[in-house]
């Protein structure tokens, strides 16, 4: 990708420039990545060649520049924030036709994906207080995103990647690891965020899998995973009580444990077993 030429003056990996008339916005989750470095990695941390790529929360175009440098890809931009709006036109004209002034998780996204060819990814600094809504919203349109690389809490991230039999296993660990491989890259310091927040960042990455479907419903997997951990200090066999089994199944092993001790094949047999 091709580096855009940025307003301001670069000093020790960061940009001083007119961003400081965006103001950042609690209520709405804003950390603004301010360096440069961190950025690119992030960039670059797509594995997948893409022809469409959709940032979640351009903020002040820090991640958007090298899309749009890109020739190549079709890039489109979410954004609520109208002073983030307002220097993103000013400072990247470019941006206009491919600036969705949105709530992402409200928007139809099959217009932007709904394309013939070529990988999908979805990418952003993605506000704190919706990244998991970000994710669950990725699995809605699983058939169409081959990738997300996203800046999230660290604590999120690592319950995300998380694998069975660990504290931070929970219901998104089992959902997107169904359908993506998920990983962790690499930690982020507050300090390279304006403002800080009070917590360490991660980068995570998921790539989609080649299970297009479990071999049970969809929809009841979903509702036996999300009933499973709802309750995750009983066993399955109380836990999932309002699904009908087999007696001799109810009996099972399988059942007796809990259900941050399973993996997504354990959850897929269970949901096979589940009577009409």
């Amino acid at each position: 990708m091709h580096q855009m030429p940025e307003s301001g003056l670069e000093f020790s990996g960061e940009i001083l420039s007119n961003r400081a008339m965006v103001r950042p916005k609690k209520h709405l989750g804003q950390h603004f990545l301010k360096d440069e470095n961190i950025a690119r990695k992030v960039v670059e941390a797509l594995s997948v060649k893409c022809k469409t790529v959709i940032e979640v929360g351009a903020g002040t175009g820090v991640l958007s520049k090298h899309f749009l440098a890109d020739k190549n890809i079709t890039s489109w931009f979410f954004e609520v924030d109208p002073e983030s709006i307002t220097y993103l036109l000013s400072t990247y004209p470019e941006i206009e036709s491919r600036l969705i002034h949105e709530d992402f998780l409200r928007y139809e996204l099959h217009p932007l994906l709904d394309v013939k060819t070529g990988k999908k990814a979805i990418i952003g600094n993605f506000p704190y207080n919706i990244s998991s809504q970000i994710l669950f919203k990725v699995l809605d349109y699983r058939d169409q995103v081959d990738e997300v690389v996203g800046m999230f809490q660290k604590e999120v991230a690592e319950r995300i990647a998380s694998g069975p039999g660990t504290r931070d296993y929970g219901i998104l660990s089992v959902l997107m690891q169904a359908f993506y491989d998920v990983e962790l890259l690499f930690t982020v310091n507050p300090g390279v965020f304006f403002p800080p927040p009070n917590v360490k960042s991660a980068v995570l990455r998921c790539t989609r899998n080649r299970r297009k479907k479990p071999t049970c419903p969809e929809d009841l997997f979903f509702k036996v995973v999300k009933a499973a951990f709802n309750q995750r200090r009983k066993t399955l066999r109380n836990a999932l009580h309002a699904f009908s089994f087999d007696p001799q199944f109810r009996k099972s092993r399988l059942l007796g444990r809990r259900a941050e001790q399973l993996g997504v094949a354990d959850f897929i047999r269970i949901c096979k077993q589940v009577r009409g």
